[in-house]
């Protein structure tokens, strides 16, 4: 009789395991103590020995693919024996899966019928406003301040709203003309992405009908494929560098969807010249827009209010409201803290070389170097060297990172943000210095764009100035580290076996198991050390 052979348990943590290679096939006689397959596990990669003489009947795991454990692996028993019996399971599930697929297809066409039905009931010239994805990242938006009430005379290019993501404060413009008929999220209040913002349309106009499946919480009715369109968000991080405006005493007038549009698809928004009013840039002119050269964008973001100062009396409890920023900040450092295993390596670095360097270079240089900018140059360098601490953790595969775009941490007075020095190996020490110091500064004031806080592949946080001599950071996920940054302290050291006065600073290196494991970090720091101590090795890196 025919024996069922599911996927072992090969170590006590393993709950799936993959087939490297199998070393028979359908139709191979097996003897007791064959290999039959090279199971991957959790740990490492083993053998499996059949226990059992036979035929191999049936493969129920591919080369290459996964299966947890206990389900079937394979079926042996004397060649020609019916084994349909063994098998139906699996031409049930797929029955049912059929069955499934079936039903989800059918609901699905009831959701379009009823969508289309709710859109031939919005009045013509009316159109419902979502609430938009500012970031990659953004799941929902709060409304800081309405800039228009219901029944005000709204133009394209006026600005409808502040949305506050998790990111930044921005403004959203109107690329509609008509009255505001409805607001669908109360100014304070929060929405998730896709739900009903506001309604535009001729004045007059009765919307109840429109708002009566729901209101502010209830999906955006599918208005037309236009409408649609200017809401729907890109699906993935290309981790590419868009072309980024430079930063100057003007402001490029451009709608945040058309900005979202154009850093997508790598268009030089500086160079669109715009069709809206007082010639602001909207969507349809970055769609249209056809490219002739590559100018240098310049711009800032407008800067944002600053967070309300709370008063504390004392002996008295009191509450202060979470900003979107801090919610996604908590929620953020939970998924990483307790989703990538941690662990940390630290290192005390002589720092004496690293500040004669320093002086030089501020002598002749009108850009003042930091050593916050010197850890970060020679954080790039090392990258370079050991690409595995520049990677990412993907679930059943690693992302190695072609780019190295380290991430700043800068605190703000609503939490902390993280800027992205994009290619950071590629940049001089002054580049590095006046970068950190532009997006720091409008850090502050939440006027960073969001596309300058994304894409980081390694990221730094500082507390020296503060006086903290070490501390550990949670990782910044999906990088897979972060380096934290001490103080530099005049104490005490041993030189060529004398006791004499030295400077110090102590690196700690916090990193994500699943991809690095501890002798990649520990080599990672060792050459981290060694463009510190001596730097002008970074020159040969």
């Amino acid at each position: 009789m025919a024996e069922v052979i599911t996927m072992p348990r090969l170590s006590d943590t393993m709950t799936e395991g993959k087939v490297s290679k199998w070393h028979k096939k359908v139709g191979d006689a097996v003897k007791e103590g064959d290999i039959l397959a090279e199971i991957e596990t959790d740990k490492a990669v083993q053998d499996f020995e059949s226990e059992i003489n036979g035929t191999l009947l049936y493969i129920g795991v591919d080369e290459g693919a996964q299966a947890p454990v206990d389900s079937v692996l394979a079926i042996i028993g004397k060649e020609g024996e019916d084994i349909s019996s063994l098998t139906s399971g699996g031409a049930a599930t797929e029955e049912k899966k059929s069955e499934e697929e079936s039903k989800t297809e059918n609901e699905e066409t009831s959701v379009e019928t009823a969508q289309d039905a709710s859109a031939a009931d919005i009045p013509e010239g009316v159109e419902v406003i979502t609430m938009p994805r500012l970031s990659d990242t953004m799941t929902e938006g709060k409304v800081a301040k309405w800039q228009k009430n219901v029944g005000d005379t709204v133009k394209e290019g006026d600005i409808l709203a502040e949305i506050e993501t998790d990111k930044a404060v921005q403004d959203f413009e109107s690329e509609f003309n008509g009255t505001l008929l409805y607001q669908g999220v109360g100014e304070g209040d929060a929405a998730e992405v896709d739900k009903i913002l506001a309604i535009i349309g001729p004045a007059g106009t009765d919307v109840s009908a429109i708002v009566s499946g729901g209101g502010k919480t209830a999906a955006a009715p599918k208005a037309n494929a236009e409408n649609s369109a200017k809401t729907q968000a890109p699906a993935e991080d290309k981790n590419e560098s868009a072309p980024v405006a430079a930063s100057t005493g003007d402001r490029v007038a451009i709608s945040p969807l058309a900005r979202k549009i154009a850093q997508d698809k790598g268009i030089d928004f500086a160079s669109i010249k715009g069709s809206g009013e007082n010639g602001r840039i909207v969507k349809k002119d970055v769609e249209n827009y056809q490219p002739s050269a590559q100018p240098v964008a310049a711009a800032t973001a407008k800067a944002a209010p600053a967070q309300p100062s709370v008063a504390f009396t004392p002996g008295e409890d009191s509450e202060t409201q979470n900003s979107q920023m801090r919610n996604i900040i908590a929620k953020r450092l939970a998924e990483s803290k307790f989703t990538a295993p941690h662990y940390y390596l630290t290192v005390e670095i002589n720092m004496d070389k690293a500040i004669e360097a320093r002086k030089e270079m501020n002598a002749v240089s009108d850009t003042k170097v930091s050593f916050n900018d010197m850890v970060i140059k020679a954080v790039a360098v090392a990258l370079r060297k050991h690409p595995q601490v520049n990677s990412s953790w993907a679930g059943d595969k690693i992302v190695h990172h072609g780019n190295i775009n380290v991430g700043v941490a800068v605190a703000v007075p609503d939490g902390l943000v993280v800027p992205v020095l994009k290619n950071t190996d590629y940049m001089s020490y002054s580049a590095i210095s006046a970068a950190v110091k532009d997006m720091a500064g409008r850090a502050k004031t939440k006027a960073l764009k969001a596309n300058e806080m994304e894409g980081s592949t390694f990221s730094v946080s500082n507390l020296g100035m503060f006086g903290i001599e070490t501390f550990t950071s949670i990782i910044n996920q999906p990088n897979s580290a972060i380096l934290s940054v001490g103080a530099i302290i005049e104490k005490p050291i041993v030189k060529n076996g004398q006791i004499v006065v030295g400077n110090t600073m102590k690196l700690s290196l916090a990193c994500d198991h699943r991809v690095i494991d501890g002798a990649t970090g520990a080599q990672f720091l060792q050459t981290l050390r060694t463009y510190l101590e001596s730097p002008l090795t970074l020159l040969l890196g």
